[in-house]
């Protein structure tokens, strides 16, 4: 199983996730505060990290910014905040994922595995490269290439990616995304809009007047190729 580094002032709630992820099969590292996540991290690297959004000193969203500039290990942001804007500052921030206090442990642990099978697929190539115009992706090495330029996605970026290029003009709801991306039976639907708006602002010209990547009222969205 993976190895998880639970990040979380509360210590309830952090013995709490960890005892769950333990019995489910995780190996589990945890820290109190930012400044010792964002240490542990670097003394051994984890699979994935658990965060707690609001924490004293170093916050969970520039804890994730930090972690996010080390590298693209998967991130799950704990927050007591329910509000629709805080969800998605949580995901602008570099979040793949979110879960609102207070939440299900057994919910938790299964975004966890949902998640962590998504990265485990990147050793299981499925085809070769898709090619639309500029745009290169390439599930193989988890690689998304526009022009000259690699794109810096996160996991959930990527698998969003990869899955509407591979169905060009197809029309999916947020629903069927959620389900069909991520194998999410459950979740908010402002995860595939915050995604959506992150990937517009790397793949097109203009994200404010997307072409590529386009909305279809009342439906949801659809992957326009280039001509």
């Amino acid at each position: 199983m993976a190895r998880v580094l639970v990040v979380d002032d509360d210590v309830t709630v952090r013995e709490v996730v960890v005892s769950y992820l333990r019995a489910d099969g995780h190996t589990v590292a945890e820290a109190a505060d930012g400044a010792d996540g964002i240490a542990a991290m670097r003394d051994a690297p984890a699979d994935l990290v658990v965060l707690d959004l609001m924490m004293p000193g170093i916050n969970g969203l520039e804890v994730c910014r930090r972690l996010r500039a080390m590298g693209d290990v998967p991130i799950i942001m704990l927050t007591a905040l329910g509000s629709e804007t805080d969800r998605v500052v949580g995901l602008e921030s570099g979040a793949d994922d979110y879960v609102t206090k207070p939440f299900s442990p057994r919910e938790l642990v299964l975004r966890v595995g949902a998640l962590l099978r998504r990265v485990g697929e990147r050793t299981e190539p499925v085809g070769g490269p898709i090619s639309d115009g500029d745009l290169v992706v390439d599930p193989g090495r988890h690689e998304a290439v526009l022009g000259a330029t690699t794109l810096n996605l996160t996991v959930r970026e990527f698998d969003l990616l990869a899955f509407l290029v591979a169905h060009p003009g197809t029309a999916y709801s947020r629903e069927e995304l959620l389900q069909h991306v991520w194998g999410w039976s459950f979740g908010d639907h402002s995860t595939v809009t915050v995604h959506v708006r992150r990937l517009r602002e790397k793949v097109e010209v203009d994200p404010t007047n997307p072409t590529r990547l386009v909305t279809v009222w009342g439906v949801g969205y659809r992957w326009e190729p280039v001509p």
